[in-house]
């Protein structure tokens, strides 16, 4: 395994189907905690559908929420190049790359988060309101701190393939001169 330093940003300059699917998903997250939290424990349901939604697209590439964007007219990044007889949205599934493993591992930890929340503990829509502020976050910046413990481990990314490399900056915030 190869260790790394830097950081790991997404793309922002423009709003992809995957980066869309994160806010969409973060969104759901944060109001069904919120439903859960203040009215209805039963709400917790719709952050378990999610959870399992996600570990769905990890595994097989469909995705329901980025075929609805497609038909939107949003343009995949992580889309296979051909999407069949309906021209269906389906990510790359070929390998085990990091932004894939963020889906399977996040929808794992909001399946039993959600679930120990019914059956253990409310404290635990705490985390699924965490998961659901840093999937608006990771939509909104590109930063996701599980994905760059995931880059600093090795994983190989698709998204940003020139991750962790930056221009150093000065203190003061300009740009050291270059010689």
């Amino acid at each position: 395994m190869t260790l790394r330093s830097g950081i790991y940003i997404v793309p922002t300059n423009r709003w992809y189907i995957e980066r869309t699917v994160w806010l969409v998903s973060g969104v759901i997250l944060l109001v069904s905690t919120t439903i859960a939290a203040l009215y209805q424990p039963l709400a917790i349901l719709l952050v378990t559908a999610t959870g399992l939604a996600s570990m769905f697209v990890g595994f097989t590439g469909y995705c329901p929420v980025g075929n609805v964007l497609k038909r939107l007219g949003f343009e995949p990044l992580l889309g296979t190049a051909d999407g069949g007889k309906y021209n269906l949205y389906r990510m790359q599934t070929d390998s085990w790359y990091l932004e894939r493993r963020i889906y399977v591992i996040v929808g794992f930890n909001l399946s039993v988060a959600s679930t120990l929340s019914l059956v253990h503990s409310v404290w635990w829509l705490c985390f699924t309101g965490f998961v659901g502020a840093a999937a608006v976050w990771f939509a909104a910046t590109g930063f996701c701190i599980m994905a760059n413990a995931f880059y600093w481990m090795g994983a190989e990314p698709r998204l940003n393939r020139n991750a962790g490399v930056s221009c150093p900056v000065t203190p003061g915030g300009a740009e050291p001169a270059r010689s």
